[in-house]
Parts: structure tokens; sequence; C-alpha cells
């Protein structure tokens, strides 16, 4: 660490003596018609820099010293907006696309709004519950290591479960599943967004998003847009920049766990490209530290944007992964090392989103058509000894297969003051499931009694291509100081037995807010949402071949929200919501009897099973949100959340579920030193998270030929471990040379070493030569364990993680 110090010194030392400069660029837009805006002035804050955008709409500035910056936006008519956290060096040019309101004409609505400009994130059909993030916050988030999935953690209502999301990106929103949110890309959705996914959920270790790609991110946790659907808990909407339209340049970033490059350039006049690869050094870091995993993966990511005419654009995005994941029998073996690889599955998956959307511009609006394919490939294999797979059983073998063709039309235009979006879309899709899998194996005692009959799955889904459909509506329109929304939707499907009733899935919204004055609103909205399930649920069939849930309802969720928001100036903002949510549908396992809600966070398959659509839920809670964008050099976040978080299972009573943590607090704040350097601190605290007690006597049983624990789901969720907390630092010092730029960063994860609980695991002692497991008699291990010497894990551990890493821009 001092040779690093000095190198940067001596660095910073010989770059410093001359004034370094770079530049921007980009174009502005009308946000309703989308229509470019010639001659809207741009005024670098604090400096005599500034510009004005040429008859395209296009804008560059440069000789711009380096720094970070913020930039105004001004138009005749228009609203002003600021770009907060600008950062210029010498290195990449920084690439925008700015969306301007047109302003109302009647002075009331010019002083309502007059203070709203970029602090003000909400829209006329989500006024409220909706937060977004720049590239830049995402960028310099501690502890967040470039992954959008972890930075949104920060958010209200993000968060739940046991480890507070710390090795996990289980995205749970204000209390609901895992599985209840959905992912946009430019407009195009892509399923699957990390790595190593759970299949009929989302989550993962790893997000696959680069973030350089990225514009911002906007998360809608209610008031969903009638455009979105089979969203329960969130929308999120990841926009991408465009490829710069001036130069070739790029970058490549290299840390302890990854080596990412990424460039971007014109390739015609009228066409840009952004493209990445990255490739994960995580097996080596999980050897050093001792961890008998060894997860490996690639993820490539691109966008190429061509402008057909001034009225029309044609945009084609693609992302795709490919993941694997093994076992390494280390030096220094041990009970919880024997429980980590005979508990946990090997798991090789790779998935894609390829999609096109064309963009043509109408009288007053545009629409658009999007046309995607998405395909995500599972193959899941187990055996009773992990340890030794040549010469052990497989218990589980799964290869399974999702692939969707979208279609998406949408209709977007503002008439006489009314602000009106209509749209149809269709699916077609394909899945495939080949599964065998030991839930329980036969066991027989030392007298060659059975004491555990098998139970066992053993099929090959008949399922059929089959069709999804949607269509939606949705109106509204200010009325000087009060804005009034509504839409409606419905889906459908060819698969399900009444998936073609489409009155049944007729999902009615309503958003309204008013402004008091030009600081203070009122918002509130309510919706009826609906969810297919997902295609694991839908595909499952028994031995014989026969679909056993096919009578698969939609799952639904309804909204109740309220809240204020406080804009004192246009870089600070406050927000308090309350949100009540009630649930029906929701699927429940025949076998265990417990709602699948409370599942979905592990490296298995959730849903693959019996299922009965008779469970309910409800979650409720209350927000704060405060937000600093960068001013006098200091940023940051805040935000607060209570909420509780209950589903019944077969009995029908409503419980705690497995993400009733009851308090998400998290800040994270950033400041910019002189001579580019900066420095950010991250802290998170959730409270305890529920979970069941172990089955001693089924986990003994089971434990030889499963190697995992059984837990005891009469007492579903009847105990609770105690409140997780970390905090996470950064320190990184940006180095300006001629034409390249060098960012040396310092990133430590959980710095203070906080102990994180952990659910208590059932595992048996191992003899003193790890070759096999201690008995009670000194012989061989009966296959029911009778003569095991059980041992609980209950350990809380604490994991620091530093990394030290570059990325170059050139």
């Amino acid at each position: 660490m001092k040779h690093l110090f000095i190198t940067l010194f001596l660095i910073t030392s010989f770059t410093g003596f001359s004034q370094k400069n770079g530049s921007i660029t980009g174009k502005v837009i009308d946000k309703g018609t989308q229509e470019i805006l010639p001659f809207v002035s741009l005024q670098i804050v604090g400096t005599q820099k500034g510009g004005t955008t040429d008859e395209n709409g296009n804008f560059r500035i440069s000789e711009i010293p380096v720094g970070t910056y913020n930039i105004l936006f001004s138009y005749v008519g228009y609203q002003n907006f600021t770009l907060f956290n600008v950062v210029i060096n010498t290195g990449n040019e920084s690439t925008f696309q700015v969306e301007l309101e047109p302003q109302k004409n009647d002075l009331k609505a010019l002083e309502v709004t007059a203070k709203k400009e970029s602090a003000f994130t909400g829209t006329l059909e989500s006024p409220l519950s909706i937060q977004k993030l720049t590239t830049e916050e995402i960028r310099a988030n501690p502890g967040g290591n470039f992954d959008i999935s972890k930075v949104i953690q920060i958010l209200p209502g993000v968060g739940g479960g046991v480890g507070g999301g710390s090795f996990r990106n289980d995205i749970i929103i204000r209390g609901g599943g895992s599985n209840e949110n959905v992912f946009y890309l430019d407009g195009i959705e892509v399923p699957v967004i990390n790595h190593f996914q759970t299949q009929g959920s989302s989550g993962g270790p790893q997000g696959m998003l680069n973030v350089s790609f990225i514009e911002d991110v906007k998360l809608s946790s209610s008031a969903f847009d009638a455009r979105y659907d089979n969203a329960l808990s969130s929308v999120f909407q990841f926009k991408q920049k465009n490829g710069n339209p001036n130069e070739l340049q790029g970058n490549i970033r290299l840390s302890a766990t990854e080596l990412a490059t990424t460039f971007e350039g014109p390739i015609s006049k009228n066409t840009t490209f952004l493209a990445s690869a990255r490739r994960s050094y995580l097996q080596l870091l999980f050897k050093a530290i001792d961890l008998p995993i060894r997860p490996n993966y690639w993820d490539f990511q691109t966008k190429i944007s061509h402008q057909i005419d001034k009225k029309t654009s044609l945009t084609f995005v693609g992302l795709g992964a490919i993941d694997e994941f093994s076992f390494a029998i280390s030096d220094e073996y041990s009970a919880e090392k024997a429980q980590t690889i005979n508990s946990a599955p090997n798991i090789n998956q790779w998935n894609y989103t390829v999609g096109a959307s064309l963009k043509r511009l109408i009288n007053n609006g545009y629409w658009n058509l999007a046309l995607s394919r998405n395909m995500f490939n599972n193959d899941i294999v187990k055996y009773e000894d992990n340890e030794s797979p040549e010469s052990s059983p497989k218990t589980l073998d799964l290869n399974s297969r999702e692939a969707e063709n979208k279609l998406r039309f949408d209709v977007n235009q503002t008439l006489n003051g009314w602000k009106l979006a209509y749209g149809l879309s269709t699916q077609l899709v394909k899945y495939t499931n080949e599964t065998f899998n030991v839930i329980r194996k036969k066991i027989l005692d030392a007298n060659g009694k059975v004491v555990q009959p098998e139970l066992s799955i053993n099929f090959e889904s008949p399922i059929n291509p089959f069709m999804k459909y949607g269509a939606f509506v949705q109106i509204g329109r200010r009325f000087q100081k009060l804005g009034l929304s509504g839409g409606i939707r419905t889906d459908g499907n060819s698969f399900t037995d009444n998936g073609m009733n489409l009155l049944k899935t007729l999902s009615p919204r309503i958003s309204l807010s008013y402004f008091l004055n030009s600081q203070w609103s009122i918002n509130a909205s309510a919706g009826r949402y609906f969810k297919l399930p997902p295609y694991t649920i839908l595909g499952f069939a028994n031995t014989l071949g026969t679909l056993l849930n096919q009578d698969a309802e939609y799952q639904i969720s309804n909204h109740l929200v309220s809240g204020v928001e406080f804009i004192p100036n246009e870089s600070l903002r406050f927000t308090l919501e309350g949100f009540y949510k009630f649930y029906q549908n929701m699927p429940v396992s025949k076998n265990s009897g417990i709602s699948l809600a409370n599942l979905g966070a592990d490296f298995n398959v959730l849903g693959n099973e019996e299922v009965l659509f008779t469970g309910d839920g409800k979650t409720y809670g209350i927000e704060f949100f405060a937000q600093k964008k960068l001013t006098k050099r200091f940023f940051g976040v805040y935000s607060y959340t209570y909420y509780r978080s209950l589903f019944s299972s077969l009995d029908g009573k409503l419980i705690s579920s497995s993400w009733d943590n009851r308090h998400l607090m998290s800040f994270a704040v950033g400041y910019k030193f002189r001579r580019n350097w900066e420095a950010g601190l991250k802290f998170r605290l959730q409270g305890g998270a529920p979970y069941s007690p172990i089955n001693e006597n089924a986990s003994r049983l089971n434990y030889i030929t499963q190697g995992t624990t059984v837990y005891d789901y009469s007492r579903l969720n009847t105990l609770r471990l105690g409140s997780f907390n970390s905090s996470d630092i950064r320190i990184d010092k940006k180095i300006n040379f001629k034409r390249t730029a060098l960012d040396l960063y310092i990133d430590v994860t959980n710095w203070y070493l906080a102990k994180s609980p952990t659910v208590p695991e059932f595992t048996l002692k191992r003899n003193e030569t790890n070759t096999g497991f201690a008995t009670t008699d000194g012989g061989q291990i009966k296959q029911d364990a009778s003569n095991g010497i059980p041992v609980i894990l209950n350990e809380p551990s604490a994991l620091v993680t530093p990394t030290i890493g570059f990325i170059w821009e050139f």
C-alpha cells in the first residue's frame, strides 16, 4: 500500500504542471414528441464555458478544464434542466441525450414548476415511488464494484432477506418476491440481468450490465405505466447512452474480480456503436480467500444507433453471458466447506437478449416498433457426493431452456394538452425442461426396514410453444397544479386454462399529483397489476408427462400508495411515502405447503414443482428518502423504510415471509476533493430476517444422499436472525494525460469487519483426516446417518473484500 501511494504521488506530480482539457457532446430533444431542439443554450455552471445546439439538436463543447461540473440547459418555452455530476477528463468524451419538457403557458404553472427542473424524477403517469441514479452515481458507489444490481440497494424499499444482499443480487422491493420485477434496456425487455441467475426468479451473485453503457437507471416501485406487463413490485428502465459520434474511444477496467473492455464511436455519419466484453476472475479471488466454489463468467453487450432520416431512427441492442460453476477441494478442509460443496449444485448457464426498435416521429408525438428475442439455457447437476462426482449417483440433473420472441408497438402523442399512449404486444414462447430430481431417497435402517420412501421426479415437459398477448391505453393531463393520469391494461395467453379470458386480467391504474407550491407536492396512486407465473411452474409435469399446473392463474398485486415530496431547490429532494400491497393467486407448493413468495434466493430453480394458486399476501410500510445532487463538491442519498411482508401457506394464515426484515436503512455520500481526488462512504442496516428451525431428524436422515439441511416448514419463519449491517469505502484518483485518462481506485467492502448473521445449517462432523465422517461407533457412516455426529453451523462470519483497480480511458 505504501508503494501504491508513492506511485500515485509521483504520477500526480509529473502530470499536474499543465492545464488539461476535455469535452462533452450529445443531443437535445423534446421529451414528449422526441423532436430535435435546435439552438438550446448550454452553460457549464461556475465557468464561462457554454454553447448552443445546432439545427439538428446536436452540441459539442470542447476545451473544458478537467473536473466535475453541472451543466444547465435552457430554451425558450421549456423548463430548465441541469445535468449533475458530469466528469470531464482527457480520456473519453462524455455523450448525453437530454430531454426537455415544455413549460406551461400560464403563470401559475410557471411558478409551480420553476424549482422542479431536474430534481423531479416523476412523470405524469408515475408521480411517486420513482427514483433515478446517473452513471456517475453508479460508478462511484462504494462497494458497488460497478454492479448496478448492487448499487440500487441504497434506494428506499430495496432489500430484505438473509445477508442484506451482500452476496447475491436478489432484488426485493417493498417486501415482494425476487421474481416480481421487470427490466427494460432502451425499451427492450431483458429477463436476465444477473450471472448465475436463479431460474424462475431474478437474483444472482453478479450483475451483467456494463456501467460504461448506462446514462441513467430509473426504478419505479409502484404507479406503473400501463405499457409494462408482468410487473408486481417494480419496473427498472436502463437508459443507455449513444456511442460517441465524433471519434473512436474506449476504456479498459481491471479489478481483483474482472477485466472489462469497452469501445465506442462512429460507424458512419448517421451511425454509432458501443461494444464491450468482460471476463471474470472471481475464481482467483475465491481461491485466495479459500472458498471451495469457483464461479467463472463472460458477458457481452452492444448498442448500434442509426438515424435513418430526421424523423426515423433505428436502434439495436444486445446482451449475453456465459456462466460456469465448479468446486475445488481446498487443503484446509472443514465441515463448513464440505457443507458448501455438497449443498450447492454445479451450474452452467448461457443467455442472450437481442432486439431492434424503430422510432418514427409523427404529429405531436411518435411511435415505437420493437422486435426482440431472448433465450436462457440452464444446466444444473448435483451428486450425492459433489466431492467425488465420477463415482457418485446424481440427485439432480436439469436441462431447461426458455425462449421468447417479442413484438411490441406503441403510439405516444400529446393532443390538446392530453398525453395519450396506447399499444399492443405479442410473444411466442418456447420452453423445454428435462428434469431428474431425487427429492428424498429411499432410506433403510440397520435392519433393512424402510424408514423413508423415495420421492423423485423424472420428466420431459410436454409443453408446446404458446402465445402471449397484451394491450394498453394510458391518458393523462395536467390542470395547472393538478396532474391526473389513468390507464388500463389486459394480458392473455394461449396455454393456461383461462388464459384467453382478457376480462379477468383487466388492470386499471390511476395516479394524481398536486403541487401545493413551487416546493411541495402531494402524490397518490392506485393500481391492480398481473403477472403470469414463471415458465418453470407452467412447464412442470409428472413422470407420465402430464402437465400439472396448466390451471395456473395470473398472480395479482394491488397497490395503494400516497406521499409528499419536498424540493427546496433543484439539487435537493425529500420524499415520504406510505404503501400497501395485497396479493392474490400466489403459488403455494403442494409438496412443502409454503408460498413460493418465500423462495428464489438460492442457486436452484424456483417453481419446478406442482403448485396450488391459493396463496394470499400483503406488504405495507412507510419510506423516507433524501437525495442531494452534486453541489459544492458534495453529493449523497439517505433512505429508511419500515415495512411488513406477510404471505400465506396452504393453511391460509398470513405469516412473516423470508423478506420481512422490517427495517431497511442506508446512506451513501461522496466528496470530490481538489486535484481530482474523490472519496465515498456507504452504510447499510437491515433488521433481522425470519427463518425456519432445522428438522434435525429429517436432516440427518437425508444428509448422506442430499447434503442439504431440511427445515421444519410446520414452523415456517418463526425464528429471526440478528440485524445486518455493513459499510464500504472507496477512494478514486483521476489522472489526466494528454489524450488519455487513468482512474485508480481502492474499494473496500465491509471495511470494519461486521459479522453477518447466517441461517443455521446442518452437517455431520468430519473425521480427523478429513476423508469421511466421524461416527459414534468408529465404523463407516450408515445410510441413515444414525451413527453420525450432528454439527449445527451457526457462526456469524465477517468477510472484508479490498479491491484495487484502474480504469484507463483512451
